[in-house]
């Protein structure tokens, strides 16, 4: 079960009660110099990491977006600035590439990217086929532009490159058949 921002807000909330109580409950223990005050006070710093952490998981969702229609993909090079490369397999259709860029553009989106005075987050689709035996061709087959600063960007432009996508399914069929022939 994945807590949504909201929740851990809650979570947050209720922890900051414990803390106070805590907190109260060891001042008493220091005014009654009761044995066991030390160990309020580690009960309460413990108490108070735990509703720091609960507030932070609160303020970014680490929630997935699942769009239909898109296919699995892997990050091969994101350095955390504001371009990414995913890679999907060769025989994917236009439709389901626009579904992935748009997936892949929303889960990849972090307010914590290091923009290098760009606007623009940028994640680029491509694909490697094997044209014949012992050679690999990468190629790229569609991107999303989308605003770093929005998490629900409204101008989000996918650009599929038709052209692209047309030759690396082909060299995968005939590479399939290929290798079914032999």
């Amino acid at each position: 079960m994945l807590l949504s921002p909201s929740e851990f807000g809650q979570l947050a909330e209720a922890m900051g009660a414990f803390v106070a109580l805590a907190a109260l409950i060891t001042a008493v223990a220091f005014w009654q110099q009761w044995g066991w005050r030390f160990r309020m006070v580690g009960v309460t710093l413990f108490s108070v990491v735990l509703t720091v952490g609960l507030f932070a998981l609160s303020l970014e969702p680490i929630t997935r977006t699942s769009i239909t229609g898109a296919v699995p993909y892997k990050v091969v090079y994101d350095r955390s600035s504001n371009q990414v490369v995913v890679a999907v397999r060769p025989t994917i259709t236009a439709s389901e590439l626009e579904a992935t860029l748009r997936q892949a553009g929303a889960n990849l989106f972090s307010s914590g990217r290091s923009a290098q005075g760009q606007t623009q987050l940028i994640v680029r689709a491509r694909t490697v086929v094997h044209p014949r035996l012992g050679l690999s061709k990468p190629i790229y087959l569609g991107q999303i532009k989308r605003s770093l600063r929005l998490r629900n960007d409204p101008n989000q432009s996918v650009e599929i490159m038709m052209a692209n996508l047309q030759e690396a399914s082909q060299i995968a069929a005939t590479a399939s058949s290929v290798k079914d022939a032999a």
